[in-house]
């Protein structure tokens, strides 16, 4: 029987997954680490271009998808190594490792991402960065914390002083991305890309990068982010209103008092 099985109400449905939610992303950060620390000289292998895949990852998702299984086995289960269903009253998304080619190459900037959907929304939102011990966590409605502390984006209002992420799918031509770069660095702003775009956007919503922009994200890079950004009192572009969930999509996501010119550089509408 599910742990939630007696709770009728929504509001207890959520406050329970929220505590597994973060015990599943320390749980599954644990097993990360270790792996981490014993990486030098194990094999990584290629699922495409620029597409990287260790043992690890399946290793990570195979954890998650068994706690999931079994505290709430009405739920769906969406994860990057294993595909999965979206029926059910609420959903799993889950990247077991985010910034794989990082944590392939021993540089310590990669994440867990896990994401709880239901009814049209991400309830729930939990990044951690199992290298420096960062648990970043978001419940619709509540804020957003790292390591249990509130955190808020920055209050950056002039394009020359912002600090950008852009990332980079092989979806999107190089042309338009380079197009973008430059209309990006025409207003002022400074580009970065560091191969995590889960931990891009968990910067953007704790003011250390001013926004995140990727022209095609999967959802489970990305569902955790957003809520994060949102709750830290930033602002983003549609995503699940746009059947992101099914197909992925565009990714926008910025401190406020940019937000704009970051969207017109980018040509990724808030709506």
């Amino acid at each position: 029987m599910s742990v939630i099985s007696a709770l009728s109400p929504a509001s207890d449905a959520i406050s329970v997954r929220a505590h597994f939610c973060r015990e599943l992303a320390l749980s599954a950060g644990a097993i990360a680490r270790r792996a981490f620390a014993e990486r030098e000289g194990q094999p990584v292998d290629l699922k495409g271009p620029q597409d990287f895949l260790t043992e690890t990852d399946a290793a990570v998702e195979r954890h998650i998808r068994a706690r999931v299984s079994e505290a709430f086995p009405e739920d769906g289960f969406l994860g990057e190594e294993t595909g999965g269903n979206v029926g059910g009253p609420g959903v799993w998304v889950v990247d077991p490792i985010d910034g794989t080619a990082n944590f392939a190459r021993s540089i310590p900037h990669f994440c867990i991402s896990i994401a709880y959907v239901a009814e049209g929304a991400v309830e729930l939102g939990a990044i951690y960065n199992p290298a420096l011990d960062e648990l970043y966590f978001a419940q619709r409605g509540q804020g957003a914390t790292r390591n249990s502390k509130p955190i808020r984006v920055a209050d950056t209002r002039r394009y020359d002083a912002a600090c950008v992420e852009l990332g980079w799918s092989t979806r999107v031509p190089n042309e338009t991305y380079l197009q973008v770069l430059s209309d990006i660095l025409v207003q002022g702003a400074n580009v970065r890309r560091a191969a995590s775009g889960a931990l891009g956007l968990a910067y953007v919503a704790d003011g250390r990068s001013d926004a995140y922009a990727e022209l095609h994200m999967h959802p489970w890079d990305c569902l955790a982010g957003l809520l994060l950004v949102r709750e830290a009192g930033g602002v983003t572009a549609p995503f699940l209103e746009l059947d992101g969930l099914a197909k992925g999509g565009a990714v926008l996501a910025s401190a406020p008092a940019i937000a704009e010119g970051i969207s017109r550089a980018t040509g990724i509408s808030f709506l």
